[in-house]
């Protein structure tokens, strides 16, 4: 499948609310449209350079375009279909006051909710999911 076509959520390996994000979509998304890559990565650094930097937002990479912080997450939930299209309605708000709320849970996401020392590894039946 080539770069373009993929659909690609870029999360902070280390953040317990990120891989909590993460365990959260890959339990849900039956049609397994999702594929998943640390920040950290190669594949970060490859197809999303500018924001491998910066650990503040998850980055959605689809068709081609590069996605951050509350539309990112707003999108990626959207994939998994069914109801969960319905939090689409948060587009209602302009992209600067949904990420006020993204940018302060952000900024304290390791303080309230814990960080790893090492990047979240796939289980074996997760592994296909997993780039990086």
């Amino acid at each position: 499948m080539s770069q373009e076509k993929r659909t690609i959520l870029f999360f902070d390996g280390v953040c317990n609310l990120c891989n909590g994000f993460i365990d959260f979509l890959v339990s849900r998304d039956k049609n397994k449209k999702l594929l998943y890559a640390p920040l950290q990565g190669p594949t970060a650094q490859e197809l999303v350079p500018d924001h491998t930097v910066e650990l503040k937002s998850v980055v959605l990479y689809k068709e081609g375009k590069v996605y951050t912080e509350s539309t990112a997450a707003l999108l990626t939930i959207a994939e998994l279909g069914g109801a969960w299209k319905l939090l689409k309605v948060f587009f209602i708000f302009p992209a600067f006051l949904r990420d006020i709320v993204y940018k302060l849970i952000a900024k304290n996401r390791y303080r309230m909710f814990g960080q790893k020392d090492t990047c979240r590894l796939p289980t074996p039946e997760e592994r296909a999911l997993f780039l990086d």
